[in-house]
């Protein structure tokens, strides 16, 4: 198990725990405020597997918006452009899966960012 268990992060769209981090996956506890998105993004070395634990969003993937409520799933493919939203009032949380074979922040590849960091 990495050192990264329970690491958190304050984002500008919310916060995100990571609840486990082993070498064949890594699973986030990911917390959205009400009105804010996740950048539209793409990784080239994981898929995700998103569920939806309270509230409700939508979810962008590949330019089509499928709306989550609490209890529903998602699936991203790895290399597909996606983001969640949180539409409503309270906050969205859900849990994501990682699968691949590095699990890095640096995979990330921001296409588009509310908050200046895409590019």
């Amino acid at each position: 198990m990495s050192d990264n268990l329970g690491e958190g992060s304050e984002r500008p769209w919310g916060r995100y725990e990571v609840l486990s981090d082993e070498a064949d996956h890594k699973v986030k506890r990911i917390v959205v405020s009400p009105g804010k998105r996740l950048s539209l993004q793409r990784h080239r070395r994981r898929a995700e597997h998103w569920v939806v634990v309270a509230g409700r969003g939508v979810v962008t993937r590949d330019g089509d918006d499928f709306e989550l409520q609490e209890g529903e799933s998602f699936d991203i493919p790895r290399g597909s452009a996606h983001r969640m939203a949180n539409p409503g009032d309270a906050p969205l949380v859900f849990i994501e899966v990682q699968r691949g074979d590095y699990f890095g922040e640096d995979d990330i590849e921001r296409l588009e960012d509310d908050f200046g960091r895409a590019g």
